[in-house]
């Protein structure tokens, strides 16, 4: 696969995420809809338009979204499309800033173009070309708003850093680009679509990422269950990796 060719495919996925960003926009604000109803709309009308654009545009492609049901013929593709449509529901339906559309392309099971928007903010984070890290962060640890790990916990008390909660998995990881913190810690209840847009702009950008024991993240298997993710700045990833397999030996 050429450049210019990932080249094409990172302007797609911007496009997609921008496009469905203010779709949601316009949802939301129309406040004709609230709470569990106007997650669930939010949904559906995200992924129905990203799947109808990737199956006009990239038809030869394999998909894999949280939403709907999962074509097994997608595990045959080099090329799979890995789409959260809306990342975080609660914090859309609650009116919140933190939520995300993610639209990532793994070739060959690696997270190789990513698109990341905050509709609420409305910016669209890509990994082509690849963002320009702040050379600074606070000593802050970014972690889940409703289910912080333990992990999270230790890594900060042994850094001396803070707990930033926060929702969607993509708000996270773009505000690590954005200099707000020095890693993102989490454990249980990911799935593949959380993680491989994020992650494809995040290696694009410098930071390290990975499971928490420091082994590759990969995508389109079987099981999309993903449940583990680190990333941080490159120059406190071995200590968040050390610090993290202290914890798990200590269990």
């Amino acid at each position: 696969m050429g450049a210019q060719s990932l080249n094409e495919d990172a302007r797609l996925a911007e496009r997609i995420v921008s496009d469905t960003a203010r779709l949601l926009r316009i949802l939301r604000e129309s406040r004709l809809l609230e709470g569990k109803a106007l997650g669930a709309a939010g949904d559906r009308l995200a992924d129905d338009f990203i799947r109808a654009v990737l199956r006009t545009h990239r038809p030869e492609d394999g998909f894999l979204s949280e939403e709907g049901a999962r074509d097994p013929a997608r595990l045959k593709k080099s090329r799979v499309w890995i789409v959260d449509p809306l990342d975080g529901t609660r914090e859309f339906s609650e009116g919140r800033n933190d939520f995300a559309v993610h639209v990532a392309l793994a070739i060959d099971g690696i997270a190789r173009i990513g698109a990341v928007a905050l509709p609420a903010l409305g910016v669209t984070y890509g990994s082509r070309p690849a963002p320009t890290l702040p050379p600074e962060a606070p000593n802050r640890i970014l972690v889940s708003r409703t289910r912080p790990p333990p992990e999270a916990d230790f890594v900060a008390r042994r850094l001396g850093a803070d707990l930033l909660p926060m929702g969607s998995a993509g708000a996270k990881v773009m505000a690590l680009l954005r200099g707000e913190a020095v890693a993102y810690v989490h454990s249980g209840g990911q799935h593949e679509w959380d993680s491989a847009a994020p992650v494809a702009i995040a290696v694009a950008a410098g930071l390290f990422a990975a499971r928490l024991d420091g082994s590759p993240l990969t995508y389109n298997h079987e099981d999309p269950y993903l449940p583990d993710l680190v990333v941080a700045r490159p120059e406190i990833s071995a200590l968040v990796i050390e610090t993290l397999a202290q914890f798990a030996n200590a269990g």
